[in-house]
């Protein structure tokens, strides 16, 4: 089992900078490829990026690349994104999540076994 804890969030202006925290208990993390996924306001949970259990990997979706920067701290049982030139479009709730095939990264939801409770993420104009 195991259990995940985001932190980081805010409120912050436009071109602003954030590093969300996702914090694992556990000694299996690891073994998890990790997934970091966003939730706006009346929309559907998407993927942002991901992990694999070794870092050798790092996914991105476009409309963050270059942005946003995923990295991990397996002595540290932590995850990462920092998010630099924030946009109002990145305003949703973050999770991380957590996936046993550790070596693959997958954008579907579906496949991520253990998820955080989010934090808010909000970026004015």
């Amino acid at each position: 089992q195991v259990q995940l804890v985001e932190s980081g969030g805010g409120l912050v202006q436009a071109g602003g900078s954030l590093r969300l925290s996702c914090a694992a208990s556990g000694r299996t993390f690891s073994g998890y490829a990790m997934g970091w996924f966003r939730q706006a306001p009346g929309q559907e949970r998407k993927f942002v990026g991901g992990i694999t259990r070794s870092g050798d990997r790092i996914y991105y979706v476009p409309s963050v690349k270059g942005r946003f920067t995923i990295s991990r701290d397996n002595a540290k049982n932590t995850v990462y994104l920092q998010m630099n030139s924030l946009k109002p479009e990145d305003t949703a709730v973050y999770y991380c999540a957590g996936n046993r095939l550790g070596t693959i990264v997958t954008d579907s939801e579906f496949q991520y076994d253990y998820w955080g409770q989010g934090t808010q993420v909000t970026v004015s104009s």
